[in-house]
């Protein structure tokens, strides 16, 4: 039985569906204008856990993830989400690109990253530019229920006719005025755009440029490159809207999983309940998941601190994606992860023996794929039920890392064992089938016990950095028939022909 921590009853709950066929679940995804960083990408990894775990456990998943190239405002980071410049029109200008042109660059560049971390891919990438009917339908909704008002930059969300509002943040959480100024136009400082005009009602644009250039504003007096046509005029979608109508438009009025980053709890999060549940009179989302945040160094990761990496920065220093994946595993998702590179290099050499271990249990039970469909075996039961039981404890991979390792290091019989670990990395996701099928020309041959002696005497050499030694050894091996192919995985044996 699955059981998750859920942010919205602060319990561990068991794992009830909706629906006994399909789990409907939700992630919110990148803001596209910049690059996803490791700590962005940790948050989609705890997602894709979830939906293996699901399909571990038997269900059939309708997963979907939004891609917001339109109304995330920079005044988030401040504490109010409806303040300040828009990220893609900001990045527009920085990069001297359209906002459309920035948003798909980096959405290509965001898919290539998650696909290259092998993350389940969602039935569907929503984006919130694709959807703008859907959330002007979910404001003129609310709107008739008499839950919004207008004010000067747009509509928005009374939340004191909403009493449930923030019940699944620490109210103090949401500190009227934190760290910004309250806007005095706002009935309640936790009310949030729905809709947002691209200048203030009745206000021209060319009124509004000139009052701008007259306050010193050069900077933001540009025409927006994304903006509708509405029933309140010209403008864009708040950030919260499009969460709400996306997931409700794939996945009906209620779901069962939603999640999202540990900073999405405080405000973005309630405000999808709110919006929603005020539409609908309908409970929105039974379980709320949330993945902490990750420090670089014991320090918050910042640009000021210039400690924001991505995965090609892992990659120019020699790291495959593969290994960072195997980092996220060895750290719960609700725990603060420390990245360190020296954590990541010993990420990927656990992942290098990892894979060794799996090519081992290939070759000794000869040919798996012929002996599975001869044998009744379907792995090690004893394993299999505890990595099953620690997944489906809250997603502790950390300890299902732990088991797979116990069970390789067990008495366990080779094609046991190999059988579960194919098994297992059904969750893990680190591709092993995939480095057996890159490496089956070792299966079709034994390698003499003294071929294997002298390929470690050559590694030995090699970590001295006494490489003509190294050579004269590799020269032995050729001339018993095999040779070395040196690769970030560690050396490979081959078969070759001896010349006569």
């Amino acid at each position: 039985m699955l059981k998750l921590y859920n942010s919205l009853t602060r319990e561990i709950e068991e794992f009830v569906p909706i629906n006994s066929d399909i789990v409907g679940m939700y992630t919110c995804g990148p803001t596209v204008y910049n690059f996803a960083s490791i700590g962005n990408f940790r948050t989609y990894f705890m997602a894709d856990l979830l939906v293996r775990t699901l399909i571990y456990d038997g269900y059939d998943v309708k997963y979907i993830m939004n891609i917001t190239d339109v109304g995330h405002l920079t005044g988030d980071n401040a504490g109010d989400a409806d303040t300040g410049e828009d990220r893609m029109e900001k990045a527009a200008s920085r990069e001297n690109k359209t906002a459309w042109e920035v948003a798909q660059f980096y959405t290509e560049q965001f898919l290539e990253d998650f696909e290259a971390l092998n993350l389940t891919s969602p039935e569907i990438f929503a984006k919130a530019t694709d959807h703008i009917q859907e959330q002007i339908a979910l404001v003129k909704r609310l709107e008739n229920k008499g839950l919004t008002y207008q004010i000067s930059d747009g509509i928005y969300f009374d939340t004191s006719k909403f009493p449930k509002y923030g019940e699944m943040s620490n109210l103090d959480e949401i500190k009227e005025g934190a760290r910004v100024e309250v806007n005095p136009e706002k009935r309640n400082s936790r009310d949030f755009a729905l809709w947002k005009f691209s200048y203030p009602d009745g206000v021209s644009m060319d009124e509004y440029q000139q009052e701008l250039r007259d306050s010193g504003v050069e900077k933001t007096i540009l025409q927006r490159q994304m903006e509708w046509e509405s029933p309140w005029g010209v403008g864009f979608p708040g950030w919260h809207i499009e969460c709400s109508a996306m997931s409700m438009k794939y996945l009906g009025d209620s779901f069962d999983i939603h999640t999202g980053g540990i900073d999405l709890r405080s405000t973005h999060h309630p405000n999808e309940i709110a919006q929603a549940e005020a539409a609908t009179g309908k409970k929105f989302v039974n379980y709320w998941l949330h993945g902490a945040f990750i420090l670089v160094q014991g320090q918050k990761m910042s640009k000021s601190l210039g400690n924001v990496y991505r995965l090609y920065d892992l990659e120019k220093q020699g790291f495959e994606p593969l290994a960072l994946r195997y980092l996220y595993l060895q750290t719960h998702y609700r725990q603060e992860m420390n990245f360190t590179f020296p954590a990541l290099d010993a990420a990927q050499n656990a992942l290098n023996h990892l894979r060794k271990e799996c090519l081992k249990l290939a070759s000794l039970s000869r040919s798996v794929t012929e002996e599975i469909k001869k044998t009744e075996s379907s792995g090690s039961e004893e394993y299999e039920d505890k990595f099953a039981e620690a997944i489906n404890n809250d997603l502790n991979l950390p300890e299902a890392l732990s088991i797979t390792w116990d069970m390789i290091k067990s008495d366990a019989a080779a094609l046991d064992k190999y059988i579960s670990l194919m098994n297992f990395d059904e969750v893990l996701g680190l591709n092993l089938q995939e480095y057996i099928e890159a490496n089956k020309q070792e299966l079709n041959f034994s390698v003499p016990r003294e071929v294997k002696s002298l390929v470690e005497v050559r590694e030995q050499l090699r970590s001295e950095k006494k490489f003509a030694q190294a050579d004269q050894v590799r020269n032995q091996i050729r001339n018993l028939g095999f040779d070395i192919e040196d690769s970030a995985g560690g050396p490979k044996i081959v078969k070759i022909e001896i010349q006569e």
